[in-house]
C-alpha cells in the first residue's frame, strides 16, 4: 500500500494543500510553522481514525480549524451573514491493488475515480436552531462552535470506515511526546507491550498482581493498617486502610518502570531515550505497518549515534512507505536529498529530478548544509570562512546588521561542492549569490559556470582583474596598509601584508570582521550583497 497524495482543507496551518508523496521515502523539510508535523498528524488521524492517542471523536476543538478560517468566519457573521461554520477535510489518495479495491470510488475533491480515505469535519444541520440562535448575537462568536460537528470518516466509496477496515497498517513514531504516570513512560510501555505475546502479558499480569496482594500481607502494612483502623468514627464509619489498588484500571503499564543498565528509563539521557523509541517501535511496528511515521529522529543525538540511527531505520524500512520530518542535514542527505519535501507557505516543492551523482555525492558526504540552502531565502555560497566572514562584514557595514537577519545565509561550498549545491537551487528556482576567486583565470571561470550565468535566479560573483586571483589580493588592491596593520597589530608593506593574509586566512578575516573600524569592500562582493 502505497499513499500517493494527501489533500488538507482548513486544517491547523493549511487552508488549502496538496502533496504528492514519494512511493518509499519521503523528507519533510520547512521553516518552523510550515506544518510539517501537521502533515504526519493528518496522516496517521486518516489511518487510524486517532489524534493525540485517543479516537478523533473525543478530541474535538475549535483549534483544529485554520485560524484565518475562523477570522473570515466571524467577519461574514459581522456582517449579519447566516452562514454555516467552516468545514475542515483531509484525503489520501492511495495507490491501486486490489487489497483497496472496496476503497475505490469517486467521493473525493478531485471528482476521479481512485482508492482513498476521507475524513469530514462538518456542521451537523440537526442543530440548525441551536446555531441559529448561537450566532444570533455576532458580537459574543470568537471561534467555530465546534460542538455541532460532525465527523465523516469514509471511503472514495462512501462506505463507512473504522480502524479495523483499513488494510494499512501504520507506526507514528514522535520522540518528543513524554507521557509519564507515577514514574513510567507510557510510550516505551505500550511498545514493550505490543512486543509480548499473549502467554507473555498473561504471566506478567499475573505476577504483577500477586506481587500487589503481597504487599497488603506485610506485618508492617497489618499495622499501619489497625492503627488507622481505630480511627472509624473519626475519619469515616468505615474501615481506612492503604493497599495497592489491584484492580483492572491498575496495571503494570502505568506502575512498573523499565529499566537500561539498572537505572530508571526517565533518569538516563534524552538522547538515549529518543533512540530507544525509535528503535523499539521499529523492531515491534514496523514488521506489521506498511506506513512509517518519524518526528524528527534526530532529535537529542550525537553525530555518531544519529548516523546509526539513520542506518537502523533505512534498514528496517526498506520496502516500506517511510515519511518523517527533520531539521537535520544530516539526515536529509543520509536518506537521500531526492527525497525532499519543501514546505514553504502551505506551498511544496520535490529534488527528485536531481541527477544520480548529486544524490551519491550528499549521501556520501551527509555533513555539507544542504538544508541551509533549501530553507535560505537568499543564500550566499562561498569557498571559505574567511570569504564568509568578509561578506558578513560588508552586510554589517551597509546595512547595520547581519545578513541571517535579513533571511541571507552564508554558506561555505568547497570548490566541488558549487555545482551540486547550484543544481538544488536551479530545481527549487531559487536566487542564489555565489561569489568566488577567480583564480588567474576568469575564462575557465565563466567555463565551469556556462551553465548558470543566463540563469535569472543565480548570479555568480568574481572580479574580471586576474592579477589579484584570491580575497586577499582583492581586499590589498582597494585598502591602505595603514588601515590592515591597525587592524592586524602589524607593521607591514602591502607585499608583506598579502603573504601575511595568505598564511593566516581565517585568522585575519576574523580580524577584520571584528574590527570597530570600515573597511573598503571589493566591487564584486557589494555586487553580491545588493
Amino acid at each position: 500500500m502505497i499513499i500517493d497524495k494527501l489533500i488538507i482543507k482548513n486544517y491547523k496551518l493549511f487552508q488549502n494543500f496538496e502533496c504528492d508523496l514519494n512511493k518509499d521515502i519521503s523528507i519533510l523539510v520547512g521553516d518552523n510553522e510550515e506544518g510539517k508535523s501537521t502533515i504526519l498528524e493528518a496522516i496517521n488521524l486518516l489511518l487510524t481514525g486517532k489524534l493525540n492517542g485517543r479516537s478523533i471523536y473525543y478530541e474535538l476543538t475549535p483549534y483544529l480549524c485554520n485560524k484565518t478560517v475562523i477570522n473570515d468566519y466571524i467577519s461574514e457573521l459581522e456582517t449579519g451573514a447566516k452562514n454555516p461554520p467552516p468545514d475542515i477535510l483531509l484525503e489520501l489518495y492511495l495507490q491501486d491493488n486490489e487489497q483497496l479495491a472496496f476503497l475505490k470510488g469517486t467521493n473525493n475533491s478531485k471528482k476521479i475515480n481512485a482508492a482513498g480515505i476521507y475524513m469530514h469535519l462538518e456542521f451537523n444541520d440537526k442543530f440548525s436552531a441551536e446555531y441559529l440562535e448561537y450566532i444570533d448575537d455576532s458580537a459574543r462568536v470568537e471561534t467555530i462552535p465546534i460542538e455541532y460537528y460532525d465527523v465523516t470518516w469514509c471511503s472514495f466509496a462512501n462506505e463507512t470506515l473504522t480502524s479495523r477496515k483499513i488494510p494499512v497498517n501504520t507506526t507514528l513514531v514522535d520522540t518528543s511526546i513524554q507521557k509519564n504516570y507515577y514514574g513510567t513512560d507510557q510510550y516505551i510501555a505500550k511498545i514493550i507491550d505490543d512486543s509480548l505475546d499473549m502467554k507473555e502479558k498473561t504471566d506478567l499480569s499475573l505476577n504483577f498482581r500477586k506481587l500487589k496482594e503481597s504487599f497488603a500481607a506485610e506485618q508492617t502494612i497489618k499495622n499501619i493498617n489497625q492503627k488507622l483502623s481505630a480511627k472509624k468514627g473519626i475519619i469515616s464509619d468505615k474501615d481506612l486502610s492503604v493497599s495497592v489498588d489491584i484492580s483492572a484500571k491498575s496495571n503494570w503499564e502505568s506502575t512498573l518502570t523499565s529499566y537500561l543498565d539498572d537505572i530508571p528509563f526517565k533518569f538516563i539521557g534524552k538522547g538515549e531515550q529518543n533512540s530507544i523509541k525509535i528503535n523499539l517501535t521499529i523492531e515491534s511496528e514496523a514488521e506489521e505497518s506498511q506506513v512509517i511515521l518519524i518526528e524528527e529522529p534526530e532529535n537529542h543525538l550525537s553525530f555518531s549515534n544519529m548516523s546509526k540511527l539513520i542506518n537502523k531505520i533505512k534498514d528496517k524500512c526498506r520496502g516500506k512507505q517511510l515519511i518523517l520530518t527533520t531539521h537535520s542535514t544530516f539526515v536529509l542527505n543520509k536518506l537521500g536529498i531526492n527525497n525532499v519535501i519543501l514546505l514553504n507557505n502551505e506551498n511544496n516543492m520535490k529534488l527528485e529530478d536531481l541527477s544520480s551523482g548529486t544524490q551519491r555525492y550528499f549521501q556520501k558526504l551527509p555533513g555539507y548544509d544542504t538544508l541551509r540552502l533549501i530553507l535560505s531565502k537568499r543564500p550566499i555560497l562561498v569557498e571559505g570562512p574567511s570569504d564568509e566572514l568578509i561578506i558578513q562584514k560588508a552586510y554589517m557595514q551597509k546595512y547595520d546588521k547581519l545578513p541571517i537577519e535579513a533571511g541571507r545565509d552564508i554558506i561555505t561550498v568547497r570548490g566541488l561542492s558549487f555545482k551540486r549545491f547550484l543544481e538544488i537551487a536551479k530545481i527549487l528556482n531559487k536566487k542564489v549569490s555565489v561569489v568566488t576567486d577567480n583564480d588567474g583565470d576568469v575564462e575557465k571561470l565563466k567555463r565551469k559556470y556556462a551553465d548558470y550565468l543566463d540563469d535569472r535566479n543565480i548570479d555568480i560573483w568574481y572580479s574580471d582583474d586576474e592579477n589579484a586571483e584570491t580575497l586577499e589580493p582583492q581586499i590589498l588592491k582597494v585598502n591602505a596598509a595603514e588601515t590592515l596593520n591597525n587592524i592586524f597589530g602589524t607593521s607591514k608593506n602591502k607585499e608583506e601584508l598579502e603573504k601575511y593574509m595568505a598564511s593566516n586566512k581565517t585568522d585575519s578575516a576574523l580580524k577584520i570582521f571584528e574590527s570597530e573600524l570600515d573597511i573598503k569592500i571589493p566591487e564584486y562582493i557589494n555586487d553580491a550583497i545588493e
